[in-house]
């Protein structure tokens, strides 16, 4: 009885395995592989202090951090809805009116992931990091949409938010 018991486990665990490998394999071969997900919302706003303050007390999500340019002034604030999910306030100006001025996609690898979208046929621009110290990359769709890739490293503010989040 023994016996026939390992036996019958033995072959539980052996189809477990292989049905772990053939998962695995499939989504290695999934046409999106490298994308983690939607990461933020960027929007454009009149007044940076009023939706800062909207979005922390009104909303209730809480700061996660602020990005500053080269004279002093607050260039972008994030604010984190989830650990994964963020709402991106920047100023609006001449250039970026207000409203919602583009999506942000988390990307594990930014190299493979331009290369992926360039074979697709999308106009991927060149490869920079931020000031927040993410790896950029936008994509223009047909409507005028901006896509923002962002490889998210170990020093970069948003993942260090992510890994702060309780």
């Amino acid at each position: 009885m023994r016996g026939l018991f390992l036996f019958v486990t033995g072959l539980v665990v052996g189809l477990l395995v292989e049905v772990a490998i053939a998962q695995n394999q499939n989504q290695s071969l999934s046409p999106n592989h490298g994308i983690v997900g939607l990461n933020h919302v960027g929007i454009s706003v009149p007044n940076l202090d009023e939706a800062v303050a909207y979005y922390t007390k009104t909303m209730g999500f809480p700061e996660a951090f602020r990005s500053v340019d080269d004279k002093g002034r607050t260039a972008l604030v994030y604010v984190q809805i989830s650990r994964n999910t963020f709402l991106e306030l920047q100023p609006a100006n001449a250039d970026r009116p207000p409203g919602i001025s583009h999506l942000g996609i988390h990307v594990e690898n930014m190299a493979d992931a331009a290369a992926m979208f360039k074979q697709r046929g999308a106009n991927v621009s060149e490869i920079r990091t931020s000031p927040t110290k993410a790896i950029l990359s936008n994509i223009t769709d047909p409507h005028g949409i901006r896509i923002e890739l962002a490889e998210l490293p170990p020093e970069s503010q948003h993942r260090q938010a992510m890994e702060r989040w309780k």
